[in-house]
């Protein structure tokens, strides 16, 4: 069978491996998966995903393995973020007419969203965490007081009260229908304000690192711990530890979406009757043609043979629940969603409310201004994402939302 990726030939480095046949690849985001596969620690080749584009350090939708080193800016200071989705016993005919009750009691029931500095509480974290989110804090706390020892800025994060929130940006919570017409419940989101720390904190310490031992860096963004160096232990564990966070997280506020939605629709059902819980920005150790390396999966999601996953659309477009084929080319990985083909300043410039109501017919969630740079034109063509990666998942379920509450 003919390969279904095309090989960036890259001087000085190790080839790039993109599967964006038929898809839109910048100039820009093929430089900076280069300047990755220049690095001396990068194993193999580089991987593309088809949702490909410019990204703060490295590549979104790129997948990197390394020998012995790990770079912190290609994990991102959004460590963990994934999805979570679980199948229901309700159908559509059980969901209300009206959709717009359930949509606010999701709103109510989970934080999202940020309030700005001094313009008092925000309303994104828990004034109050309830008891939910304890108990979830309880199995993490021990854990982080430790890193706090080693690392004390760590501490005046927002940690518990972020956890079981579902913050900005592309995050967001949906009610979805597949093809046979069962509920779904989806959500996005990952280690919020605490993971962002971690990540920034390592980041700023690679770069220090790097002044001193990784002169010919291509790309600052792209300095690296190796085995071996006073924090690379430490980044170790401080990762760990907020991909832990991420998961939890996303398994909190399912089980508070759950039961909102039970308070809204009088009829029982059963959750998690088919139930996936995925990362796409976060990095551990696996073995690939014959070496033990880092995976860091940048906006790609691990797709090992039978292994269930989840790429979403933009809010108006269809999303799937799909199953890997284990392609060790991509080093078992697929997509983590549409990809971006425009910035959001962008968008904001390029479409108006009118076009977002548009867009966005059918489905109950905001239409307003202040989710234009999340209009499903700012995305690429999820069906064309999905043909270019045909060799690395199938599709078990295609999913398509009637709510959608964005962070």
């Amino acid at each position: 069978m003919d390969a279904k990726y095309e090989e960036l030939e890259v001087s000085g480095g190790v080839p790039v491996k993109m599967w964006t046949r038929g898809v839109p690849v910048e100039d820009d985001a093929k430089k900076q998966l280069s300047n990755a596969a220049r690095l001396p620690i990068v194993f193999k080749h580089v991987a593309a995903m088809p949702d490909v584009h410019l990204g703060i350090g490295a590549t979104v939708g790129s997948v990197i393995p390394t020998l012995k080193a790990i770079i912190p800016a290609a994990v991102g200071v959004d460590i963990g973020c994934g999805m979570i989705a679980c199948k229901t016993t309700l159908r559509a005919e059980d969901l209300p007419d009206n959709l717009g009750p359930l949509r606010a009691a999701i709103e109510r029931a989970v934080p999202h969203g940020s309030t700005p500095p001094r313009k008092g509480r925000d309303h994104g974290s828990w004034e109050n965490p309830p008891d939910l989110v304890d108990q979830a804090w309880a199995t993490l706390a021990d854990e982080f007081d430790a890193l706090c020892e080693l690392h004390p800025r760590l501490r005046n994060t927002n940690n518990r009260k972020h956890l079981g929130t579902l913050g900005t940006g592309n995050h967001f919570i949906e009610v979805c229908l597949d093809e046979e017409g069962a509920v779904w419940f989806m959500l996005h989101s990952g280690s919020r304000g605490v993971g962002n720390a971690i990540g920034t904190h390592f980041i700023e310490l690679a770069k220090k690192d790097a002044e001193q031992h990784q002169r010919n860096l291509p790309d600052q963004d792209l300095a690296y711990f190796e085995e071996g160096a006073r924090y690379f232990g430490d980044y170790v564990r401080g990762v760990g530890w907020a991909q832990k966070f991420a998961r939890l997280n996303r398994e909190v506020m399912m089980k508070n979406l759950i039961e909102t939605v039970r308070r809204v629709i009088p009829k029982p059902f059963e959750s998690h009757v088919e139930a996936v819980n995925c990362h796409h920005n976060y990095v551990q150790q696996e073995h690939h043609f014959g070496q033990d390396v880092f995976v860091t999966r940048k906006g790609a999601v691990s797709a090992k043979k039978g292994e269930l996953g989840i790429i979403p659309g933009s809010m108006g477009a269809r999303s799937y629940i799909v199953r890997g084929l284990g392609n060790p080319e991509s080093f078992d990985s697929c997509s983590h969603g549409a990809g971006r083909v425009m910035s959001r300043t962008k968008a904001k410039k390029l479409f108006t409310v009118a076009d977002q109501i548009k867009a966005t017919e059918g489905v109950e969630c905001r239409k307003d201004e202040n989710v234009i740079d999340e209009i499903p034109m700012a995305y690429k063509d999820i069906d064309a994402v999905m043909a270019a990666q045909e060799d690395l998942v199938e599709v078990v379920h295609t999913l398509k939302q009637v709510v959608c509450v964005k962070g």
